[in-house]
């Protein structure tokens, strides 16, 4: 009969551990790769498939013969009108919220429903911001269909995620920092100019980007309050109608028969470069800024 001993227990237990962390690291690696590979698949195939189209012509150009010629020029001014106007009225409204959440407002019941309420905006669907845009500010406040109706219709929808990514980011800062600097005679609204705002800025940064890439996307907000079907010049105001990618690249795609797919996919090319752009520099931001960082 074999003697069994402690070191004999302790290296079976050490392989079976072994063999379950090997287990667990090629599901999460399965896992990965089955979420990972089908996006790059998918951009892949847009590139292959949009970069011929991808001219000089067809990024100035305005569109002409049923948009089944020309260019997309107004759709992608367009969409950087929406994305400037969603990011001025959705930013300093959002940081200014998750401000006072979460150095002012003190944690009771209330602030709790705020909280949930919050998280609850965050995850309604974007349709459901359009129904409410279009009632609100194209028919109620007689904007029309309009850039600064479909603006402020997709600033609402962004503002819950700006404060909850905002609010996430100012809790992460040590609360020696707060400490130090009060007692060192600084006000708490310096404290939060001065020390707190500028370490939370990368966290801020992320929320008003994942925000303002999800205004770029969108479809149906605009398709309500903002988007033209077919407009072949520029807007001249805030409250002229426009042309936007996200739409655009839905009516050719739906809406048009006989459209070329080269012109389908290059548009949904230019808009995934318009979002890869604007995460590249944010990416750029957080890396110069944290770098900075003393803890």
């Amino acid at each position: 009969m074999k003697k069994v001993t402690p070191n004999s227990l302790h290296s079976s237990g050490s392989a079976a551990r072994n063999r379950i962390q090997r287990v667990g690291f090629l599901i999460l690696l399965g896992a990965t790769l089955l979420t990972v590979i089908p996006i790059f698949l998918i951009i892949g195939v847009i590139i292959v498939q949009g970069f011929q189209t991808i001219t000089p012509e067809f990024i100035f150009g305005f569109p002409y013969n049923g948009m089944k010629s020309g260019g997309i020029w107004p759709a992608i001014v367009g969409t950087i009108y929406l994305i400037l106007g969603t990011a001025l009225f959705s930013v300093p409204l959002g940081i200014a919220a998750s401000i006072y959440l979460a150095e002012y407002a003190p944690d009771n019941r209330i602030t709790q429903i705020i909280r949930i309420a919050i998280i609850t905006l965050a995850g309604i669907p974007s349709v459901v911001y359009g129904l409410f845009g279009l009632g609100l500010f194209v028919i109620a406040m007689k904007f029309g269909t309009s850039i600064l109706a479909g603006a402020l219709t997709l600033a609402i929808m962004n503002i819950p995620v700006i404060i909850s990514t905002s609010e996430e980011a100012l809790r992460t800062i040590p609360q020696a920092f707060r400490v130090t600097s009060i007692s060192l005679g600084a006000t708490k609204w310096q404290t939060i100019r001065r020390v707190i705002l500028p370490q939370a800025q990368p966290g801020i940064l992320t929320g008003v980007v994942l925000g303002l890439e999800r205004a770029a996307g969108e479809t149906a907000p605009i398709l309500f309050t903002a988007a033209a079907f077919y407009l072949p010049r520029l807007p001249e105001s805030p409250l002229d109608q426009t042309m936007a990618l996200p739409y655009h690249l839905y009516v050719i795609s739906t809406q048009v028969p006989g459209m070329p797919a080269g012109i389908q996919y290059g548009t949904a090319l230019v808009l995934l470069i318009l979002v890869l752009g604007m995460n590249l520099v944010a990416t750029v931001i957080r890396s110069r800024v944290r770098a900075r960082r003393q803890w």
